[in-house]
């Protein structure tokens, strides 16, 4: 254990503070700011602010030539409201670490800690804080910043904390590590009337009914091999509040999923063409919108042995994993790097990701730095 007994004290209450003022994605000004003072006390040779919005860098420099490595965590909260007694609970309404973003910057922040005692003596060491991952916009925004060309890895790490298994156990395997996703926003647009004479309108009522089941039907989910797709409608709005009117406009949001990127398109195409169909049986016009778009992740066969390795080394149990259903905007910085991520576990009993309750254990802050310090050593000496 790298860590001092005053380390895990100041980690701890880092990370609490963290939790008690979330920033969500775009907004993470604060956090951002305070993630710079605690890397004060590690003097790294520089850090980078401001990257790709709110994101903070720092690095850590060898003495001889060698590889970039960097390790990532997230700085954004959710926009949920967060239902806890606890004393370090969320005092901003409406907003709440409920993911374990505070977490994984803690764990960044003591590895952080490592690096100011012992610097690499090889390469460089980066540790990124990314903001808005939460939205699938940060990474992009990191990557076409141009400081980032300045500071563009060779290997890149990251880890994701994960309620219903064993506290600091660790999952891992190569391969689709996170499924691909994105938002899809269907406007269909009729025309009012009175609600008397509904008939003089145009309702999207019908099509609204038929288009739930049938989006969902796209995507039913099952195995999570190459053939999985799901479907997960998550809002849907007709009309005015108000009796006396028919309604003449109506939005479905949906999540289209799948295991890699290459099934995206195709299932993209069956969800437009689907709406296309059913809004035009009723005369209806369609606006089709993408948002919150993920990347599938793709663990490195080479990055993933070296997580393993030092697993071993560090004494964490692992196994392997199939890919989370969950998406994560981390799988872009594989496009230029070997890049891995795993899950460590966060409790059997846990509380599940984005639940109104979850709160990060801050007892695994130690074996998350130890698996990063560890690969840091291993491959940069």
């Amino acid at each position: 254990m790298f860590l001092t007994n005053q380390d895990v004290v100041d980690l701890v209450a880092f990370r609490q503070a963290l939790h008690r003022r979330p920033e969500i994605s775009g907004e993470e000004r604060e956090t951002a700011l305070a993630v710079t003072r605690f890397l004060d006390s590690s003097a790294p040779d520089r850090v980078v602010t401001e990257l790709g919005g709110h994101g903070v860098a720092a690095i850590f420099e060898g003495a001889e030539p060698g590889p970039t490595v960097m390790i990532r965590s997230e700085l954004d909260a959710l926009p949920i409201e967060e239902l806890s007694e606890s004393a370090h609970r969320s005092q901003v309404p409406g907003k709440g670490h409920l993911c374990g973003h505070d977490g994984h910057t803690a764990i960044l922040a003591a590895v952080a800690r490592g690096l100011g005692r012992q610097r690499p003596k090889r390469g460089r060491a980066i540790l990124l804080f990314q903001p808005a991952e939460e939205t699938g916009a940060g990474a992009a925004a990191v990557i076409a910043d141009p400081k980032f060309a300045e500071i563009a890895p060779d290997y890149a790490f990251s880890l994701h904390n994960k309620p219903g298994f064993g506290l600091g156990h660790a999952r891992l395997s190569a391969g689709p590590a996170n499924c691909a996703s994105r938002g899809l926003k269907i406007v269909l647009t009729g025309e009012t009337s009175h609600a008397s004479t509904p008939e003089h309108g145009v309702s999207p009522m019908r099509a609204v009914s038929q288009l739930m089941p049938a989006l969902t039907a796209l995507g039913p989910g099952g195995e999570l091999d190459a053939s999985y797709a799901l479907v997960t409608v998550t809002h849907a709005v007709i009309g005015e509040a108000a009796f006396g009117i028919a309604p003449g406009r109506a939005e479905i949001w949906a999540t289209l999923r799948t295991v890699a990127d290459a099934q995206m398109g195709a299932l993209c195409e069956r969800a437009e063409a689907l709406v296309r169909e059913i809004a035009a049986a009723d005369g209806l016009q369609i606006a089709l919108e993408y948002h919150d778009v993920f990347h599938h992740c793709e663990n490195d066969a080479e990055a993933v042995a070296l997580l393993r390795q030092a697993f071993d080394e560090e004494r964490i149990p692992h196994d392997e994993t199939e890919p989370s259903r969950g998406s994560e905007d981390f799988g872009l910085f594989g496009r230029g790097a070997k890049s891995a991520m795993f899950q460590l576990g966060s409790g059997e009993n846990s509380p599940k990701l984005h639940n109104p309750d979850f709160d990060f254990p801050d007892a695994l802050i130690d074996p998350g730095s130890r698996v990063f310090m560890r690969v840091l050593r291993n491959m940069l000496g």
